[in-house]
């Protein structure tokens, strides 16, 4: 269905079967290796070519002055920057004196696959240098999901045909060149050879680089150990520099002979560890991977991922697509979740700089729902990184005049670092998305001490926020005032309905969680007084409705404002924050991404007890023709209220742009990083989408029904110590409790008590059909060119 295809389609690969340097940078997103700690792109053993050099440690980066026309208070100074660290991953090859370099010579053949089972991404290629040797060059790399400080590559060299005489230059590298950045040329500046030398250690197949980051202070120590296997008077040779460290292995090959590296590669970074603290660290992290073995690391990252897919596998029949996609989906979410350990959730992962390696709202509202059904722990780890930077959240509200916590619209470290603040300071709803991730994850896990130690107090200081920051009117209705909400289209606007309902939603959480923990709370500072002031805020919240047209506003006047004249923008005028000023999008009924349709399905709750289903769908129907999705987070939202309404098409259409984003380079931009958030968005498409899955507090309900396209949908969900196996056919659909204590769910509206002695079949009732809606002018779903 992909006119073009990069890769072949099957279940549980991405196979890329020919090298076509064009689009390399592309393939080294998708080709990416992480473990949340540390982020291996997918660049070629060799180095060279590449499209972008990516080795990132997760919360590594440098700082940069932002830049003003004009200053203003409260505007963030610096800016944070995610960098290049020293790259552990080059394995050089001279063939008879020739550099193995795919640009020259001729390459016979090229195949590249990635492994979404075993974790690990292998290359096979044949190539003949200028001169006429040919050798055929096989890896296997992986970043260990078991060790966290750990990646590793098994590199070997085959002669063909004729004896070869190979050298193999095994590397530590730091401040490689990069591709000059676009934009501030500031941040150019401070980003362009950002680690100083601080030590280099080479010493029989040992290699060892230190090195600090020039502003933000921060030591970062890489260090590398070999087993290397070859015919005999195979000779071995270490050195360190400045910047290299380098291990070369010199051979003598016979056709069918091999000479086999394998090179495990330790990491770490601190902001106040001392250097030689560092130096042991990475040390340890070597002997502990030594330990294990190639095979060990191998075996382990088996293991660990048979438990993940055994938790999160979703099996889509009728398009093998969408299968492979979701799976790959699954595969990276996970990886940039898996060992982050109390640091961010970027939201391109560590697979690439796009964003600056910054983190958002994102993580919380479309990758930390995925994951806490899947690997909830990771979940718990992400919070905790929030919850480590209240102190600068705290700082930055009092900052603003506010009381409580103002998390960041995007950051690496915990300051503020966007330079716009009407999309960034004022979009204050990144502070309830994390209050309704806590929640969620208390919800769905039922790990008080978690609530106890860092929930709640994440749930009180951003209900302090909300309390702050909106106002009682004359008639006793809470307003939040001069707001973003997620449609960067529409800004600093007067009660945004998504904005409105999710700081409801944390209102009312945080003053539930501090009646279950009352001494905590006391400890914290809250009192009755406080707590009935957030319910009464609550309960007075105001939701924008327009009685005449039927519709609920986007935000207070919304639907007032004329029309984006949608027949008057050609196609190439996408996105539109390219090609028009911000003054005319701010003051247009035009939508960049989902916003009030996002709020129906984020707190459907009150859609649903307020309203009805018929409410849903005309409200759906107002702002389809409306949302031009020039923002990847779109199609994902979409894809779930289009099949709660029973435009089940128009859902598949939506889910497939949202799990080939990456895998089709729908936007063009896959070479700065996968789009980890459209990724899991797939998840969610699927499974909130089509399985209807929605939470009640502590239980789940569910509303499945399938598109035509697909035969049949299965899921897995981790819900309060269970694994409920949810499958779903074009006529019935059945629920499978595969261990824990009795589930009780709801299917369409009916109580249904699911144990794992036997499963539990129903039927699924009749789509009621409703006119599909159109899409602005030339902004149908994207779906890669054939569906």
């Amino acid at each position: 269905m992909i006119t073009d295809r990069s890769y072949a389609v099957e279940p549980w690969t991405v196979r890329e079967t020919t090298l076509d340097l064009g689009v390399l940078a592309q393939s080294e997103s998708v080709f990416a290796l992480s473990n949340g700690h540390v982020g291996w792109r997918g660049n070629l053993d060799e180095g060279e070519p590449h499209g972008l050099p990516g080795s990132y440690l997760n919360g590594v980066h440098e700082v940069h002055p932002l830049p003003y026309a004009e200053a203003g208070y409260g505007y963030p100074e610096s800016g944070q920057t995610v960098i290049n660290v020293t790259n552990g991953k080059v394995i050089r090859l001279l063939v008879d004196d020739e550099p193995f370099d795919l640009r020259y010579g001729r390459l016979v053949a090229h195949e590249r696959v990635l492994d979404l089972r075993r974790g690990v991404l292998e290359r096979t290629c044949e190539w003949t240098s200028p001169a006429g040797s040919t050798v055929r060059v096989r890896s296997t790399r992986l970043v260990s999901l078991t060790q966290r400080a750990v990646a590793a590559v098994a590199y070997e060299v085959e002669a063909v045909g004729d004896s070869s005489r190979v050298v193999i230059q095994s590397e530590l590298v730091a401040n490689e060149s990069l591709p000059e950045p676009d934009g501030d040329p500031r941040a150019a500046r401070a980003l362009k050879s950002p680690l100083e030398q601080e030590d280099d250690f080479a010493s029989g197949n040992r290699l060892r680089l230190v090195h600090r980051t020039r502003r933000s202070g921060l030591r970062v120590a890489v260090a590398a150990d070999h087993v290397v296997t070859g015919p005999e008077r195979t000779t071995t040779r270490s050195e360190s520099g400045i910047d290299v460290a380098r291990l070369t292995v010199t051979s003598v090959l016979e056709p069918g002979q091999k000479l086999r590296v394998e090179k495990l590669v330790a990491h770490g970074w601190s902001g106040a560890r001392s250097l030689p603290a560092m130096a042991d660290q990475v040390d340890a992290a070597l002997a502990a991977a030594a330990h294990d073995g190639w095979q060990g690391l191998l075996d382990g990252q088996r293991a660990c991922l048979d438990d993940f897919w055994a938790r999160a596998d979703v099996e889509v029949e009728g398009d093998e697509e969408i299968q492979q996609a979701v799976r790959f989906a699954l595969f990276h979410v996970l990886q940039a979740g898996a060992r982050a350990e109390q640091r961010a959730i970027p939201a391109k992962g560590l697979t690439g700089s796009g964003y600056d390696g910054h983190a958002f709202w994102d993580t919380e509202m479309f990758v930390l729902p995925v994951l806490t059904h899947t690997a909830p722990q990771s979940v718990a780890e992400a919070l905790r990184w929030r919850y480590n930077t209240l102190d600068e959240a705290r700082e930055r509200a009092a900052q603003l005049g506010l009381a409580g916590a103002a998390f960041p619209w995007r950051t690496i470290a915990g300051p503020e670092g966007s330079a716009y603040w009407p999309a960034g300071t004022a979009a204050f709803h990144v502070n309830a998305g994390i209050a309704d991730a806590a929640a969620r994850y208390v919800e769905a896990t039922g790990d008080t001490d978690f609530e106890r130690e860092t929930g709640l107090e994440l749930l009180v200081e951003t209900a302090r926020l909300w309390r702050s920051l909106g106002h009682h009117d004359s008639h006793g209705v809470f307003h939040l005032d001069g707001v973003t909400g997620p449609d960067e289209y529409s800004a600093v606007a007067d009660d945004n309905t998504y904005t409105n309902l999710m700081a409801r939603r944390n209102l009312r959480a945080a003053a539930d969680a501090a009646e279950r923990h009352p001494d905590r709370a006391r400890h914290l500072g809250v009192d009755e007084e406080e707590s009935a002031a957030w319910r009464d805020a609550a309960e007075a919240m105001h939701i924008p409705y327009n009685d005449e047209l039927g519709v609920h506003e986007q935000h207070a006047g919304f639907t007032r404002y004329q029309r984006w004249d949608f027949d008057a923008t050609r196609p190439d005028q996408y996105p539109l924050l390219l090609h028009f000023p911000y003054f005319d999008l701010y003051r247009k009924q035009v939508v960049k991404q989902a916003d009030l349709v996002l709020a129906m399905y984020t707190c459907g709750d009150y859609f649903e007890q307020e309203y009805d289903e018929e409410q849903i769908a005309r409200n759906f129907a107002y702002y389809e023709p409306l949302t031009v999705r020039d923002s990847s987070l779109s199609a994902c939202c979409q894809a779930v209220v289009a099949a709660q309404t029973g435009h089940l098409d128009l859902a598949y259409a939506y889910t497939a742009e949202a799990a080939l984003m990456d895998l089709a380079d729908l936007e063009h931009n896959t070479r700065d990083g996968l789009h980890i958030a459209s990724l899991a968005g797939t998840w969610m498409a699927l499974v909130a989408g089509f399985g209807g899955m929605r939470r009640d507090g502590d239980r789940l309900r569910f509303a499945p029904r399938l598109p035509e396209r697909l035969r049949r949908l299965a899921f897995h969900v981790g819900f309060r110590g269970r694994r409920l196996r949810v499958d779903i056919g074009a006529d019935k659909v059945t629920y499978a409790l595969l261990d824990g204590e009795p589930l009780t769910i709801r299917h369409h509206g009916e109580p249904l008590t699911v144990g794992t002695d036997e499963p539990a079949v129903r039927p699924v009732p009749p789509v009621v059909r409703r006119p599909t809606p159109a899409q602005p002018r030339h902004r149908a779903p994207n779906t890669g060119g054939g569906r």
